[in-house]
């Protein structure tokens, strides 16, 4: 869980209930994520939108202005969060939202590292084995990591499955020491 967890996740499970009552958790979950990309995207606008000595009621009209065009939902939780000077909260908020809105639709998230692309035919089989087991449908997030030298690293939430070569090396060190620790 994030650094606010307990209080984004109190907000993100409002917003969410606000979004199912107007069949709008995709366009709600699109907006904060743009809101929160493009003030994390911009230092300028990041520190403008995060420092605490920027007067409340300036802040308040430039994001009024700037999220003119968002879900009111979206737009409404940035100026909420200005107003009660939690603006920190913001990302926290984001990703529980989208945490929440998979698991609403019975989805979970899915980081699958590898040393290459891998083959579409490889990726089909590893997600259908791992939705067989979990029961779960997953969001892939595919990322390549030369570092690993082979194999693959899939992480879905808080459980890890390490099958890289870097993995086995790492895990093969560290039996050595204990082998040497114990002949101590």
């Amino acid at each position: 869980m994030t650094q606010y967890g307990t209080v984004a996740r109190r907000y993100a499970t409002a917003l969410l209930d606000l979004a199912k009552e107007r069949g709008d958790t995709e366009a709600v979950g699109r907006d904060l994520r743009a809101a929160s990309s493009a003030i994390a995207g911009d230092d300028d606008t990041r520190r403008f939108f995060t420092s605490p000595v920027v007067n409340r009621q300036k802040k308040l009209e430039t994001f009024e202005k700037a999220l003119a065009g968002f879900d009111e939902i979206a737009r409404n939780v940035a100026l909420l969060l200005i107003k009660k000077r939690r603006e920190a909260l913001l990302d926290s908020i984001v990703a529980e939202y989208e945490t929440l809105a998979l698991a609403e639709r019975g989805s979970e998230r899915l980081q699958i590292s590898s040393a290459r692309a891998l083959p579409q035919s490889e990726l089909e089989a590893i997600l259908e084995r791992l939705s067989r087991h979990f029961k779960k449908e997953f969001e892939v997030h595919q990322n390549v990591d030369p570092a690993l030298l082979g194999g693959v690293r899939i992480t879905l939430g808080d459980r890890r499955i390490d099958a890289t070569i870097s993995g086995r090396l790492d895990e093969f060190a560290r039996d050595l020491h204990r082998q040497k620790d114990l002949n101590a």
